[in-house]
């Protein structure tokens, strides 16, 4: 017999902090003030090898079959909903949710979804984020100057003619004395960096300022970041540095690179596509980012394309892997000496219908099993222009958010 799945609009906005119920906060996608907020979990499985994605997509569809689908409020990210984190590396595991209970609101309209047969869950109540306790930091795998060490390594390879860019990322360990509170992280991330997408899927947790990948109906949009510069706190010197990053060379060719690997990735799914000619400057809380919005249109194709198969064609991007591909992964597997596990991999949702949007797991942590611990990560792509020391300020600048959201009581 079907399982019942309902999906009704909501009267008022469901902010964070005014939603509770008796599940735990255990899915979200939230950017300035909109998304969805996922509680419990009805289903959940992991896929893993080069068949992750299409295995992905029929696990989904498999449940999608079990379901008996009420929406009342229709429009993309209503009714079933899919959170996804899919690992960097094929040979490790992804993590697929389906939650039991998903608040969303987006253009001024609030809707609730809740799968089993009982009417609407109270989400009345007020819920207190919990109490973090003292946070302590250790290296990872890679001290600060073994890491510089692994850049210029890489800098030689490149000036050789081995590879044009490859991205080489690092981790940092925090260890709390109690049990470090997911809703407290996603209440700060989403108050400090609204202009970023704050996901949390499986214990991965973070707010990624990259779209891989967004479908509704027909139209896609994929922004690319490669880039970055650290913002001074003064705002008249924030500008000449954003005009310095504007016309790096170093910059726009590590930027160029990512957005021709998108781009070319796209193109056989599309009927059109609009690659702008020159990037803009994305400004964040602690960075600026050299960003190109790439869009296009799906062609109509014998054989219909979802989501999943363009984030099998776009990952690994250049943006969090590198050109040549190939040549690029084999380098991070020989200089990083750690598993990325999901980061930097797809993360994000998908509905019924097909639409989603797909982030890069960027700015992020994984929790420990017992939540007393985090790895956080970043990462940095490095072409031949590439210093050492520059490399590691930027990757401390991306260490920034999770390690502030960590830090910060409020």
């Amino acid at each position: 017999m079907p399982t019942n799945i309902t999906t009704e609009i909501l009267g008022e906005h469901p902010a964070l902090d005014s939603i509770s119920t008796d599940l735990e906060i255990t899915t979200t996608w939230i950017r300035g003030g909109e998304g969805l907020i996922g509680f419990g979990e009805w289903k959940s499985t992991s896929v893993k090898g080069n068949n992750r994605f299409a295995d992905a997509r029929k696990w989904w569809h498999e449940q999608l079959a079990t379901l008996k689908i009420q929406n009342n409020v229709h429009g993309s990210g209503t009714g079933p909903i899919l959170f996804s984190s899919f690992a960097f590396d094929p040979s490790e595991e992804s993590k697929l949710v389906i939650p039991e209970i998903i608040i969303g609101h987006k253009g001024g309209k609030s809707w609730i979804t809740w799968i089993g047969e009982a009417n609407q869950p109270s989400i009345s109540k007020y819920l207190k984020s919990e109490q973090q306790g003292e946070i302590n930091f250790e290296s990872g795998a890679l001290s600060d100057t073994e890491w510089k060490s692994r850049v210029a390594t890489a800098v030689e390879k490149i000036k050789k003619g081995d590879l044009e860019k490859v991205v080489l990322a690092r981790d940092l360990i925090a260890h709390s004395s109690e049990v470090i509170s997911k809703r407290s992280l996603i209440s700060f991330l989403t108050k400090n960096y609204p202009s970023t997408w704050v996901f949390l899927v499986s214990n991965l947790i973070g707010a990624t300022p990259e779209l891989l990948v967004r479908l509704n109906k027909s139209l896609i949009t994929s922004r690319i970041l490669a880039g970055t510069i650290r913002k001074s706190g003064d705002e008249a010197r924030d500008l000449g540095l954003a005009a310095s990053l504007a016309k790096s060379s170093k910059d726009l060719e590590e930027h160029e690179y990512a957005v021709r690997s998108v781009a070319d990735a796209l193109a056989p799914y599309c009927s059109s596509t609009n690659v702008p000619e020159s990037p803009f400057v994305l400004h964040l809380a602690n960075v600026m980012h050299l960003a190109t919005d790439v869009t296009g249109v799906l062609n109509d194709s014998a054989v219909p394309v979802d989501i999943f198969a363009l984030i099998a064609s776009l990952h690994p991007s250049a943006a969090v892997c590198g050109t040549p591909t190939s040549i690029a992964s084999a380098l991070i597997n020989e200089l990083e000496e750690m598993s990325r596990g999901r980061y930097a991999g797809p993360v994000g949702w998908i509905d019924a219908r097909g639409d989603g949007e797909i982030g890069i797991a960027l700015r992020t942590g994984e929790l420990s099993e017992t939540g007393k611990s985090i790895r956080i990560f970043s990462g940095c792509g490095i072409v031949a222009g590439s210093n050492p020391e520059d490399e590691l300020s930027e990757s401390q600048a991306k260490l920034s958010p999770m390690r502030t959201a960590l830090e910060i009581r409020e």
